[in-house]
């Protein structure tokens, strides 16, 4: 009886570990996604880059500041989804000399997926929406800084290239 006491104690103590391990990866994946958002960039191009490619994200920050009960969230992570996409495919090819994503584009990315996994979750529950869709709108800015920032800084010559 006691030998199995010992292997249970044994067992709770392995899940209860491997539980707090896992929840640590977690806060400092998002500790870590939220400085890199934090990080300021000369001037926002955001604005401009998403007026330029017509992204919804925008249209959504506005509706969402506008009056949260009217904002049907059933498209949101569709749009948002698809303005992603776009995003990811000019950070690869606007005048980035190489085809691979910088290790902060890798780690966002990241945080992109698990946040529409939290917003699924989320709707699923009704609760918190919102949250996860700012969540996902920041993610969204910071790319379109990046993109931004990249085409000014980019030499006539590289953005002749890129066509």
């Amino acid at each position: 009886m006691k030998v199995q006491e010992e292997e249970i104690r044994e067992v709770f103590l392995a899940w209860l570990t491997l539980t707090l391990s896992t929840a640590m990866v977690f806060f400092y994946f998002q500790a870590t996604c939220q400085k890199i958002l934090r990080r300021q960039i000369e001037c926002e191009h955001f604005q401009s880059i998403a007026n330029l490619i017509r992204l919804e994200f925008r249209s959504v920050r506005q509706s969402l500041g506008e009056s949260r009960a009217a904002v049907d969230y059933h498209w949101l992570p569709g749009a948002l989804q698809c303005d992603f996409h776009a995003l990811r495919y000019l950070l690869r090819n606007v005048a980035n000399g190489s085809p691979r994503y910088a290790n902060d584009v890798r780690l966002l990315t990241l945080y992109f997926r698990w946040q529409l996994v939290s917003l699924a979750i989320r709707r699923l529950l009704k609760a918190g929406e919102t949250n996860a869709i700012l969540r996902l709108i920041s993610v969204l800015e910071y790319f379109a800084n990046v993109v931004g920032q990249r085409f000014h800084d980019a030499k006539p010559a590289d953005l002749a290239a890129a066509e």
